[in-house]
C-alpha cells in the first residue's frame, strides 16, 4: 500500500509478520466472522495502535537540585493541586527526585499539604 504524504513525498507502508497459536487465530476468526473486524488484519492493525497508545516513554531530565526544585515551586504553584506523579511526569524528572523536594518545600513552610 502506498499513501501520499505532504510535500510530495511518497510514504511506504511496512508489513510485520508474526505467528499465532490456534486458539489466537480461531478467536481472531470469531471477531471477523462477527463482523467487529473486517478481517485479521484489520484486527492486528488496530490491537497495535491501542498498544502504542497505551505505551507512553517517559523522559527523565538531568536537573541541578536547585533548578529542579524551583521548577518543582513553579508547577504547584500554578497547578495548585497536583499529584507528585503528575509533576515528574510533566517536568520530565525522577519521581524520588520530586519526592524528596517535595517534603524538603513542606518542611520550609513553601508547599502546603492538601
Amino acid at each position: 500500500m502506498i499513501s501520499i504524504e505532504n510535500e510530495g513525498k511518497v510514504k511506504h507502508n511496512k508489513s510485520v509478520a508474526t505467528k499465532l497459536t490456534p486458539i489466537e487465530y480461531k478467536e481472531i476468526t470469531k471477531l471477523v466472522e462477527a463482523g467487529i473486524y473486517l478481517n485479521s488484519s484489520d484486527f492486528v492493525r488496530e490491537a497495535i495502535r491501542d498498544k502504542l497508545k497505551a505505551i507512553k516513554v517517559v523522559k527523565i531530565r538531568d536537573v541541578d537540585y536547585e533548578i529542579a526544585k524551583k521548577e518543582v515551586l513553579g508547577y504547584y504553584r500554578s497547578h495548585l493541586e497536583a499529584y507528585i506523579s503528575e509533576v515528574a511526569e510533566d517536568l520530565e524528572l525522577d519521581l524520588e527526585l520530586v519526592i524528596k523536594i517535595t517534603n524538603e518545600l513542606k518542611k520550609e513552610r513553601r508547599l502546603d499539604e492538601v
